[in-house]
């Protein structure tokens, strides 16, 4: 089977792994610190905090904006559940914004006039979380327009986008977001195995991430209600988590940034093979704006719903792992029991049910990529 992501583990990444393995410090050692600086150089935000998931980034991160259990926090339903199940997690409630159908990000118009029927009846969101889908970078120029006449908080959910670029900004620089997290799960462009991060530049809001990433403690003098000289003495001065990452998955995502832009390279050399294959009528390609670039982290095709479901189980019957990015979370039964239903963001609803991810990784090698091209085409001619 041909899956549709797939880590690449070279000899360098198992080296450094076995490095951390023979050293001191298995976890709160030197190479997180050091994984958190080579991020902050490759991304241009001035604090990265890295943590065991990008789903403990975007709790945290909501933590750190001040969410309360009366806000609101406003995502897309295209993406997986943590971009959203992170404002239940601090007691809030979450609304969707539908998409633009052709990006798959979050729509501005529909941003704006969501945003401005809110104001009308007095509820506001508290954070607005934009998704670059697939790595195809958002347009955060417009959202901050936004955000500065209705003053909601930006975390940019880049679980998809590490090493793609708005414009002339790397994605993680924070250029018009309070909070930019990334994911570094296996199927990612960069994995550290499990891990996420939470970048921002802005001190206050670092340290609250540093503090809620770890049981809310401070060794840190400064932060302390009642500081003492002893070199053991620390305070619990909030309520965190153990969010940690580890030495271990630190050295592992360090070795594999070092390869960020390679991976990046490889995957649009990938998608460019595809979109010279797949012009006919019957496929829509994944749109990508020539003033970024996107990390392509996804590649998705549409086809007609009336196919759909006969080429996606047919290319899986062909040993070619093809998936589905997502099932629109306002539809799944957690949420309809909070009162969303089929219906309510209708681009999404759409794009759902026309979508398939095809494979796309930088060890993906002509062969299969040939396979995948000539499947689908075939299938189209039905």
């Amino acid at each position: 089977m041909i899956p549709y992501g797939k880590q690449h583990i070279t000899h360098e990444d198992i080296q450094v792994v076995i490095d951390v393995l023979k050293s001191d410090f298995l976890t709160q050692g030197p190479v997180v610190p050091n994984f958190e600086k080579a991020l902050s150089t490759s991304c241009g935000a001035e604090f990265v905090t890295v943590l065991n998931s990008a789903t403990s980034a975007l709790h945290v991160a909501c933590l750190a904006l001040g969410l309360q259990p009366n806000d609101c926090v406003w995502t897309v339903p295209n993406t997986f559940v943590a971009s959203a199940n992170c404002a239940l997690f601090c007691g809030a409630s979450v609304d969707f914004v539908d998409i633009d159908p052709k990006t798959y990000n979050i729509s501005i118009d529909a941003l704006e006039l969501k945003l401005k029927l809110a104001k009308a009846s007095g509820r506001l969101p508290k954070i607005v979380i934009p998704v670059h889908f697939g790595g195809e970078p958002c347009d955060m120029g417009a959202i901050k327009v936004l955000s500065n006449k209705y003053g909601f908080k930006i975390i940019e959910d880049a679980s998809h986008a590490i090493g793609g670029r708005l414009e002339n900004s790397a994605i993680g620089a924070c250029q018009y977001s309070d909070i930019t997290v990334f994911s570094f799960h296996p199927v990612k462009i960069v994995t550290s195995g499990e891990g996420g991060a939470a970048l921002t530049n802005d001190s206050s809001i670092d340290h609250k991430l540093k503090l809620l990433r770890s049981h809310g403690i401070t060794r840190d003098k400064n932060h302390m209600e009642f500081p003492k000289e002893y070199g053991w003495y620390y305070e619990q001065i909030d309520l965190g988590f153990n969010y940690r990452m580890t030495d271990i998955q630190a050295a592992l995502g360090l070795s594999q940034l070092s390869r960020l832009n390679d991976h990046v390279k490889k995957r649009h050399e990938i998608a460019k093979n595809y979109d010279e294959h797949f012009v006919k009528p019957e496929i829509t390609l994944p749109y990508r704006n020539p003033k970024n670039l996107s990390a392509l982290h996804l590649y998705v095709i549409q086809v007609d719903e009336s196919m759909h479901n006969y080429i996606f189980s047919s290319l899986r019957d062909k040993g070619i792992g093809v998936n589905l990015h997502y099932i629109p979370v306002h539809t799944q039964p957690y949420y309809q029991k909070l009162g969303f239903k089929w219906g309510d963001f209708p681009n999404a609803e759409k794009y759902y049910r026309q979508a398939i991810s095809l494979p796309i990784f930088p060890t993906l090698v002509s062969d299969q990529q040939n396979l995948v091209i000539e499947s689908i085409r075939s299938l189209c001619d039905v």
